[in-house]
């Protein structure tokens, strides 16, 4: 009895394409073939914006020209490699790896079946974003070359450019009493968590109503807080110990091994709570079961900056040397260190959600733009009026940075080129230092707590218009 022969997708005349039909099991010049034929009958019937978020899939970013330039960057540093510290026999072997012309025929092959895997699957993700993502993100535009859209205040955004319920987002809440006041958000941006340094002041306000959940005082400091897994559940570090609590203010749990802790990152994919403080421990304690995971020794003092990288979920600590170590629950040792800012410590950090770049502010009144890929940095901003006092990377990219009584904003462009002036800027006199600046998620909206109470004002083009209403606990308008 004959076999039937299996059918192909390639060989389909009706075959519209998608994620199950990446390359699978080819040769190099099988793949080298079809991406040819995908350049010569897909892309080049592209429209210009069509093109434009293919090359964002298949890039990182909508200038095709940003790998070749890192790639030139990369030969460049290996013609100026210090050899100074390596032994003959590595810089014998160096200079022999060197001389060698030939290519390895191994690695090129594979380089083409994997190139040719990127396109068709930035074909398939942009072909799904057309169906999936009707919501687009705009931001302000000028009518002349003469206009500045930082000069834009919130008063003229609010009476002439904004709706009913947008405008209801710009308010201020002053409350001097308990002051400064930091600002978090559960990651649906439905729910803040507003708490007072002071005086122990706590409060979880329902951002779409703007009306209070709960409010409780704990009575001594509070130096960080975090919501958990859902906005039912939220962390503290207070002035000794680590508490949780539920949304009544009732106390669930005291973390009595979390001792004077600084700062506090909740992974919600591993259901994770990281801690550093005083003592210089980074600590890992899983929330579901309540045992600790972890416990890493960072030697480089107290630690009060502390962010996690939205792609991977690992640890960026800022320390007062001006370096910034990485870490994962695994390893005992930091994974990767740099000196972001020499003779001078770290006060903020913050990564974008691509996990590309990374962007640290230090006591020198500069903010310097790095590249994880390469572990180097780009360019750097100078903020007048005092150093950055914290900053935060928006889902669509926009750098928001709180520095003396000033709030600066720049475009997403500013974390892959240098941009001479910024995208927004808000100023709040007699309110400086900024303590918190964080962009809530899902929305055009940027929360800031300062010296006298809490501020909330309107960014247009930070919030990400398309929800995944399949992901976790990301969708604010769930009951």
């Amino acid at each position: 009895m004959p076999r039937s022969k299996r059918s192909n997708a390639n060989d389909d005349p009706d075959d519209i394409g998608g994620s199950m039909n990446v390359a699978r099991g080819q040769s190099d010049k099988q793949a080298r073939e079809k991406r040819k034929k995908l350049k010569r009958d897909r892309l080049s019937g592209m429209s210009p914006r069509e093109r434009e978020r293919m090359e964002a899939y298949l890039h990182g970013s909508t200038n095709a020209d940003s790998g070749k330039r890192r790639l030139k960057a990369l030969r460049e540093d290996d013609e100026r490699m210090q050899m100074d510290g390596l032994t003959p026999v590595a810089r014998q072997n160096l200079e022999r790896r060197r001389r060698r012309n030939k290519p390895d025929k191994i690695m090129k092959a594979r380089m083409e079946i994997q190139e040719t895997k990127r396109m068709e699957a930035a074909l398939a993700n942009a072909d799904a974003e057309a169906i999936l993502n009707t919501e687009q993100s705009g931001l302000l535009e000028t009518e002349h070359e003469m206009e500045r859209t930082y000069k834009l205040s919130q008063q003229e955004l609010k009476r002439d450019h904004l709706d009913e319920q947008m405008a209801r987002q710009i308010f201020d809440l002053k409350l001097g009493q308990y002051a400064p006041y930091g600002m978090s958000y559960d990651r649906s941006g439905r729910y803040g968590l507003l708490r007072g340094h002071g005086g122990g002041h706590v409060a979880v306000m329902d951002c779409h109503t703007l009306a209070l959940r709960t409010e409780f005082h704990v009575n001594e400091i509070v130096r960080d807080g975090t919501f958990l897994h859902n906005p039912t559940m939220l962390a503290l570090a207070q002035k000794k110990n680590v508490f949780i609590y539920d949304d009544a203010g009732s106390e669930i749990h005291r973390m009595t091994d979390h001792t004077d802790i600084f700062r506090m990152q909740f992974l919600p994919y591993h259901w994770l709570l990281a801690t550093v403080g005083r003592a210089g421990y980074l600590r890992y304690h899983d929330t579901s079961t309540g045992e600790p995971v972890s416990t890493h020794r960072t030697r480089l003092g107290p630690c009060s900056v502390m962010r996690q990288n939205p792609s991977n979920a690992v640890i960026h600590l800022g320390h007062t040397n001006g370096t910034v170590t990485l870490w994962s629950p695994a390893n005992s040792d930091y994974l990767v260190k740099i000196l972001c800012h020499r003779g001078s410590p770290i006060s903020c950090l913050s990564v974008d959600r691509s996990g590309r770049y990374m962007v640290t502010g230090g006591a020198d009144s500069q903010v310097r733009i790095w590249d994880l890929r390469m572990y180097k940095e780009t360019h750097s901003y100078f903020t007048r009026g005092g150093p950055p006092t914290d900053l935060d990377i928006s889902q669509r990219g926009i750098l928001g940075i709180g520095h003396g009584c000033h709030t600066t904003f720049w475009s997403p462009e500013a974390l892959k080129v240098k941009v001479t002036s910024p995208y927004m800027g808000h100023a709040l006199p007699g309110c400086g230092p900024v303590e918190t600046l964080r962009f809530r998620p899902f929305e055009d909206v940027c929360g800031i707590g300062h010296q006298k109470g809490f501020s909330s004002i309107v960014i247009p083009g930070s919030g990400e218009p398309n929800l995944d209403t399949m992901e976790y606990n990301t969708n604010p308008f769930q009951d």
